[in-house]
């Protein structure tokens, strides 16, 4: 069987780039870049390198790059880091869990938090951000675009908010790394996740971007690593992986090259919607450029996911961290849908190593899977829209 890979936003495959930038910090290296010997030094200039290459990408200081565990520990060491109790936070609805409950567990313990929901665009009101600022308001974290229908978030705008209202701001990047250009200064966030596992880098690795003077409590004590913001001996394999994957992300956006993934995600959501009946995408407006939530009426959508497994598609119902998951997803409840369409929706995500022959199976096979399912739906199919 012809197994076809759509579900690149739940994670994505190593590139041969990287795993030969990782290959000798595998298996020949493997100093402590703590070490002061020879073996260390060479640890501690291969994870500079990288750090270099990570600054880059974000067209920041090298010196503000903090190496993580992924997306997770750089949101959770943003939020904990900054927030006390009597603090108040401002966040969306629709933001990843690694921040939706975090904010719940910091709410727990005395911050004041707003969970602002989108229209059924899927965009943040930046009008609402201002309106839900306080006296108190000590971070604004949103992120810059929707793991689940690919929306990108008015994060320039938000960040200009926050400046004026002189509180910090985060923004949660993990799915525009790679697919949109990154730059702290022009979007004015204080502090930015991004996850390696999103963009052809090792999963285990990530970023947080720390703005110069920002003061952040650590999560994790003990050594001085990472300028004592993250303790902990370095991933000099990952980090090495994490550098060499964001050097070739600001490649390919330099050439263009995210032109051929949308090019192809748009031919395939064109394809389904013009072959399937009762069929529409969630959200509107700029997204990044391989994402399609797609709603399919009268089909469950875990039922397609699993049809669709089986014939050889990967896709997801929405986020990976929430599979398996009996509650519809909060980012569609977020943007308003109702919990029907949340359930018959299904995420497709594509990379850059996805060929137009996939798109041709995947129309091929998606219709059939969904023509199928429909069939043995008790609704009855006029009642399609």
């Amino acid at each position: 069987m012809q197994r076809i890979y759509l579900d690149a936003n739940a994670t994505t495959p190593l590139v041969p780039e990287v795993l030969d930038a990782m290959r000798p910090w595998l298996l020949e290296s493997f100093g402590n870049a703590s070490s002061v010997h020879h073996y260390g030094q060479q640890a501690r200039a291969a994870i500079e390198k990288a750090r270099a290459q990570a600054a880059a990408l974000l067209h920041c200081r090298e010196a503000e790059i903090v190496f993580t565990s992924g997306g997770t520990e750089s949101d959770n060491m943003a939020l904990f880091g900054l927030l006390a109790p009597g603090d108040h936070l401002i966040t969306s609805a629709i933001e990843h869990h690694a921040v939706l409950h975090a904010a719940e567990r910091l709410r727990d313990r005395g911050v004041d938090v707003t969970f602002l929901t989108t229209p059924a665009s899927g965009a943040l009101d930046p009008a609402e951000v201002r309106a839900a600022l306080r006296p108190n308001t000590k971070l604004i974290s949103v992120m810059m675009a929707n793991n689940e229908t690919g929306i990108i978030q008015p994060v320039e705008e938000i960040g200009h908010i926050a400046h004026e209202a002189d509180v910090w701001f985060h923004t949660d990047a993990v799915q525009a790394g790679g697919k949109l250009p990154l730059d702290v200064d022009a979007i004015g966030c204080d502090l930015m996740s991004l996850s390696g596992h999103k963009m052809h880098a090792p999963q285990g690795t990530g970023i947080l971007y720390i703005r110069r003077n920002t003061r952040l409590e650590p999560l994790f004590f003990g050594g001085s690593h990472e300028r004592q913001r993250r303790a902990g001996t370095e991933n000099v394999a990952g980090i090495v992986g994490l550098g060499r994957a964001a050097e070739l992300a600001a490649q390919a956006l330099a050439s263009g090259a995210l032109n051929r993934v949308a090019a192809l995600r748009d031919r395939f959501e064109q394809g389904i919607l013009s072959q399937i009946p009762g069929t529409s995408v969630n959200g509107a407006g700029p997204r990044v450029p391989n994402t399609s939530s797609l709603y399919f009426s009268e089909v469950e959508g875990e039922a397609l996911v699993i049809a669709l497994d089986m014939k050889g598609v990967a896709v997801s119902g929405g986020s990976a961290c929430q599979s398996g998951a009996s509650e519809p997803s909060h980012v569609l409840a977020g943007m308003g849908y109702p919990d029907s369409r949340a359930r018959s929706s299904v995420r497709f995500s594509l990379s850059k190593l996805t060929t137009e022959a996939d798109i041709d199976t995947a129309l091929a096979l998606v219709p059939e899977a969904v023509e199928r399912l429909r069939a043995i739906s008790p609704v009855h199919a006029g009642t399609l829209g």
